[in-house]
């Protein structure tokens, strides 16, 4: 029996997780193709304009639902917040408020999804007058 530890490959530790570039191009619409002409006539030019905007997908709206957090699942996208010692300080205190007086176990990054997800029904119901849209505009 040896001892040596059984470890996964360089391939295996370094695989990408997320689509390659090919496959975003294939799942995006053909821009070559042109529109078909309905009522113009068969000697004027068609002319596409395109947009200059940043955005290139549709805004997503949804409608007043009970939006709710991921909650503890494995979770593909992430981002880095840099918080100030007090702030740590508050996320701190805050989770260990809720677990010695209200008994709920949860840790940092399920309190700010929750946040999140409070903060961002908050400006849908309320627009500009959510708290996130007053605090934003230092009132």
């Amino acid at each position: 029996m040896s001892r040596r530890a059984s470890l996964p490959g360089a391939d295996e530790l370094f695989r990408s997780t997320t689509p390659a570039l090919s496959a975003v191009r294939d799942a995006l619409p053909d821009t070559s193709a042109v529109a078909p002409q309905s009522t113009q006539s068969a000697t004027s030019p068609v002319v596409r304009t395109q947009k200059k905007g940043v955005r290139t997908t549709s805004r997503r709206r949804v409608a007043n639902v009970d939006r709710s957090p991921s909650g503890r699942e494995r979770h593909e996208e992430k981002i880095t917040v840099y918080l100030s010692p007090e702030e740590l300080f508050d996320l701190d205190q805050a989770r260990l408020l809720l677990r010695g007086d209200l008994g709920l176990a949860a840790d940092r990054g399920r309190i700010v999804r929750e946040s999140i997800a409070v903060i961002i029904a908050d400006l849908e119901a309320k627009g500009d007058q959510s708290i996130l849209a007053r605090r934003l505009r230092g009132l």
